[in-house]
Formats: C-alpha cells, structure tokens, sequence
C-alpha cells in the first residue's frame, strides 16, 4: 500500500483511509460486530494504516467497535476521531431525529478525549477533529483548547472539518491544523474553488469523505430502490428517486472510463480523487471485504493527465441534482 503525508503536519497514513461509521451507524442497522472486527483487522493485513471514526456515530459503539478491533495492532494503525456535538437522549447530530446540537465548549471537549480515549482503548488519540464548526465559540479558544491535549499528550494532531477558509486560517495560527475533512467527490466539488488553494497554502491535508458520493458513484444502487428509514440517504435530497435518475450521467462517465481501465467504477471515482493532490487521502467505507479489496485497487489505478482532461471536461457538462443535505443538517456547514 502507497502511503501519503497529511499537509505539514508529519503525519504519514495509506493512501486510502477507512472510513468505519457505516459499520455502526446511518447506513441501516448496526453490522454484525465480529464481522466488522474481521474486516477492520482485515483492512490493517490489507496495508490500511488510517481508520475514521467518531463519538456520534452510534452514538458511541463506533468507537468502541474500532477500539476492540485495532487495540492488539495499534501501533500499526492511526486513528482518528471526532468532538463537537452535544449527544442527548433523542438529539441525532445526524438529523436522523432530533434536532442537531454542536457543543464544542473547551470543557466538552476535554470531557470527550477522556471519552474516546477509554472507547479506543488507547493512551492518545492521533487526529482529533473538530466534527463541525460551533457558531457559539471562538474557533481560537477550540484550536487553543486542542493545543492542550496536544501538549498533554492525549492528542497527537488537531483536524477540522467542513470548515470555511476564513475559520480554518483563524484555528490553524493557533494550534496548526493538519487535516480537514470534507466531502469531495467527482459530484461535489465546491472545494475547488477556496479550499483546496487555502489548504495547499498552509500545508493542510484533506480528507475526502463519501468520495463515493455515499455509495451512488459505485453504480450499484438501483434508482428506483427506496431506501430504509434507518438509512440516512433516506432523507437526502440528491437520493430522491428522480434526483438519481439524473445523477446516473456521472455513473455512465465513470463507467464509460473504467471499461478503457479495464477498472471499476468505483476504482475510478477513487482514482480521480486521490489525482487531485498528493496530500489528498480518501476515506471511503465499506462494510463488505470484497468492496473493501475493490476499493484498495483504486491505488493502482493510473489516470493520465488525458483521461483526466477527459472526465473534467464531461463533468463540467452534468448538474448534480439534489442538494446535498436537507435544510437542518446543511446549516451546520460553514459556507
């Protein structure tokens, strides 16, 4: 497995993360633990150094699945996890019910690392991401409070995600941000535009999640299949039958560039990301190991500056039906 640096900060992970919440979390009920043990550890013999996991998802059992399955490799893994909300009984920072809560309080989030740490049966955690921007605290006093853990050494770096350029320069002059995480995929690509230059300035690296556009851009899911109400792309916009039916122009480009790479779509959706930058690491997720060992080939997958040319030129012709998010969740985005 090829490995990349995230931004500046000397942090050294696979290529391609793993993004471990649908294990536990949003997409339908929770899988099967020993399975998901098997897998994650599965991953790690695979060459994947990088798991993506958070306190919310669950809540809680996500952490405490990656904990139980990577304690006996963990010093051949880097683990990264994520504050900011405040989890109450019937309070889903999902928006699967409830209404979203961000607390990002220098005090909440010492509470937490205490948390996570115990979950993750580990003594520090390595990337600790700030999950979304709280409108009610300073980003100074959160990237200061980070910079504590830090210096105590129950964290080892300090990540942002679906941040602002205007946000993620204020919190990087503080304690230096070594990643963000954010959805980037060949059909949502607004950090293009201010985020990826801001990040390239400052030596930050990005973590794509959902660079498989939540599983669409793989051209398995059905257009007409209606999703269970225990999955989240149940309430997305853009995963609305008619919204599908138009988005399946993106899953014909990929496949008509897969046939050429004698690869999958899903290979491709991968690729093309990961030829964006160098310091570029993808997460995608995966509860299956034959998706798993699919999407590790994407590695190895060689777009030339051509085929590139081409699916840019392509894509700049599609629209993305659908937005994103529906109305709660999407104000917790920093624009």
């Amino acid at each position: 497995m090829q490995t990349r640096r995230l931004g500046k900060g000397n942090l050294e992970v696979s290529a391609l993360g793993l993004g471990c919440m649908g294990m536990s979390y949003s997409y339908g009920p929770p899988k099967d633990k020993q399975e998901m043990i098997k897998l994650l550890r599965g991953a790690v013999d695979r060459g994947v150094t990088f798991f993506d996991t958070a306190e919310v998802y669950g809540p809680f059992i996500n952490e405490e699945l990656v904990g139980e399955a990577l304690e006996p490799l963990r010093d051949r893994v880097v683990i990264a996890t994520k504050f900011g909300f405040d989890i109450r009984e019937n309070s889903d920072p999902r928006g699967m019910t409830g209404a979203p809560a961000a607390n990002s309080q220098p005090d909440h989030i010492r509470k937490v690392v205490e948390q996570s740490l115990k979950r993750l049966r580990t003594d520090v955690i390595d990337l600790f991401y700030q999950h979304r921007v709280d409108p009610a605290v300073p980003i100074e006093d959160v990237a200061g409070t980070v910079k504590e853990l830090i210096q105590q050494g129950k964290v080892k770096h300090f990540g942002m995600s679906e941040a602002a350029a205007r946000t993620i320069r204020r919190a990087h002059a503080v304690q230096p941000v070594t990643a963000l995480q954010s959805e980037y995929s060949l059909w949502w690509r607004p950090l293009e535009a201010e985020i990826i230059p801001t990040l390239e300035e400052l030596g930050i690296g990005l973590v794509p999640y959902s660079p498989l556009g939540r599983g669409f851009l793989t051209g398995k899911i059905d257009p007409n299949a209606a999703f269970d109400s225990s999955d989240f792309r149940s309430r997305l916009p853009r995963f609305a039958p008619e919204a599908m039916k138009a988005n399946l122009a993106f899953v014909e480009l990929l496949k008509r560039i897969a046939a050429a790479k004698d690869a999958t779509p899903a290979q491709i959706a991968l690729a093309w990301v990961l030829a964006q930058k160098p310091w570029i690491v993808p997460i995608p997720g995966t509860t299956k190991l034959n998706r798993l060992d699919e999407n590790l080939g994407a590695v190895d997958v060689k777009l030339t500056a051509d085929d590139l040319g081409e699916i840019d030129a392509a894509a700049s012709k599609l629209t993305v039906q659908g937005e994103r998010y529906p109305e709660a969740l999407a104000k917790m985005v920093e624009a």
